[in-house]
């Protein structure tokens, strides 16, 4: 069964005075947040204004019920992404 999820681009992931530019914490709005869980595996994609595309895959929860996950994009999300719209798919 496919499911499928719009999220925000909350921001890099953080950690140890360090910035990841590889790794972003999205937050998915069309879902309960429990159930965030299910999506963790799928693939997320970001569109931007170019048209360039970026996929990445949903690495793990991020919290335990906010509804936050982290996703690895390739190539890395650029800056001007957060606060853009990601479809994530399982």
């Amino acid at each position: 069964m496919a499911r499928e999820a719009t999220g925000v681009i909350m921001g890099y992931r953080l950690g140890g005075g360090r910035q990841y530019a590889q790794s972003v914490l999205v937050k998915l709005v069309s879902v309960d947040p429990k159930e965030a869980g299910v999506f963790v595996g799928g693939i997320a994609v970001y569109r931007d204004k170019h048209g360039n595309t970026y996929k990445g895959r949903v690495l793990r929860l991020h919290g335990k019920r906010n509804g936050v996950v982290e996703v690895r994009f390739k190539p890395h999300l650029p800056g001007q992404a957060i606060g853009g719209l990601v479809t994530v798919r399982k």
